[in-house]
């Protein structure tokens, strides 16, 4: 299938500011009409992160919550953070943020899905997995800025704190869904991770 050709191009990229994580850039734009814009631009350094749907013997799936300074409330999320690399395996942050973050370990991990965060200004991506198996491990090994409560619920508790609007987290919504679209499937219809 042919590429289509768009009307609108970037021109050129500047980074503005960088932190450890974060690039934050302005593109200079050529629209469609051949007006030039300026717009902002974030670049994830790592590339993105990676989460898990730990699900409990029992069904019920394992949620953190911690407060969220750039939301100033407590969130409800699905296990997740940052790579520590840009080529780092997604599949290994991801158990490695199940480990430190709720104290679990998974005997089995398999693919969800993957999301691009913001397309419209950032590069970021997840990868979701789901984690089946768990077992207590050595407890939580939280990072020093980090205040994590761990609970456990059903997934139509879930579900109906997503269709209230009150679970707004993006990487948590999509696992939820993607978990709960194949729910019951032994076979996992996914692609491969690594397939654009």
């Amino acid at each position: 299938m042919k590429k289509k050709e768009y009307g609108l191009k970037r021109k050129s990229r500047t980074t503005a500011c960088e932190g450890s994580v974060l690039e934050f850039c302005r593109d200079t734009m050529e629209l469609p009409d051949g007006k030039v814009e300026q717009w902002d631009f974030v670049h994830h350094k790592k590339g993105g992160g990676a989460c898990t749907v730990p699900v409990l013997p029992d069904g019920r799936i394992l949620m953190i919550r911690q407060y969220r300074p750039s939301v100033e409330r407590e969130t409800l999320e699905l296990p997740a953070g940052a790579r520590n690399r840009p080529d780092e395996d997604p599949m290994e942050a991801a158990v490695r943020e199940l480990a430190e973050e709720t104290g679990y370990q998974a005997g089995r991990v398999r693919f969800l899905t993957r999301l691009k965060t913001a397309v419209a200004w950032c590069d970021e991506e997840t990868f979701v997995y789901l984690a089946e198996d768990l077992t207590p491990a050595a407890g939580q090994h939280l990072d020093e800025a980090e205040e994590i409560g761990v609970e456990a619920h059903s997934l139509s508790e879930l579900l109906d704190l997503i269709f209230e609007g009150r679970l707004q987290d993006a990487k948590t919504v999509a696992g939820i869904l993607a978990f709960a679209s194949c729910e019951g499937h032994q076979d996992l219809r996914v692609k491969d991770p690594s397939v654009q």
